[in-house]
């Protein structure tokens, strides 16, 4: 704008005769800052009109564009959520792991030294129950089988006896002998 106006100042100078520079200067200066100050008025105005009238239709796509924007910004941060929340699970499983192992560390270390306090009491394991069961059981069996084997081995040898050997002659027996090889009976005193 202040070109042309040194343009025109130019032409005008050119041409003498004419009114003041200055007077010719400050008039064309002002008509343009009053052209363009009007200008810029009714470039508000129809802004403010095209405002108005499209005002809704903008409000509603920003709308729909906020809406997209939380969905997307929603999913992101339910995602980076999942991703921690498997890492602290991972992290915890890890954590629950190592604190069983050093329990279980802790319980056998524990057990060994309840195991040497009792051994040195004298009170015998449980691996030493276990064996004197398990050898009960052998020596009862043993005793089983024993106990009946005997009994057939005499049942069998008197049996052969009685046929094999001759009859024998015995006395008769006296009531006195009958009586003395009787057994006694226990009276109650």
């Amino acid at each position: 704008m202040v070109k042309k106006l040194q343009k025109l100042a130019d032409k005008q100078s050119a041409t003498a005769g004419t009114p003041s520079m200055a007077q010719l200067f400050d008039s064309q200066l002002a008509s343009s800052v009053k052209d363009s100050a009007q200008q810029i008025w009714q470039a508000g105005l129809g802004a403010f009109a095209k405002a108005q009238g499209e005002g809704g239709k903008v409000f509603e796509s920003l709308v729909k564009e906020g809406v997209s924007i939380q969905r997307r910004t929603q999913a992101a941060a339910e995602e980076k959520l999942g991703e921690v929340s498997n890492r602290m699970t991972k992290l915890s499983d890890d954590v629950q792991a190592r604190a069983g192992q050093q329990w279980d560390k802790l319980e056998s270390i524990f057990e060994e030294r309840v195991a040497k306090a009792l051994g040195k009491l004298g009170v015998p394991s449980s691996k030493d129950i276990d064996a004197l069961i398990h050898r009960i059981d052998t020596l009862s069996a043993n005793v089983a089988r024993l106990s009946k084997a005997p009994a057939a081995r005499k049942a069998a040898p008197a049996k052969t006896a009685l046929k094999t050997a001759a009859p024998r002659k015995t006395a008769a027996k006296t009531p006195a002998k009958r009586a003395a090889a009787a057994p006694r009976k226990r009276t109650a005193a």
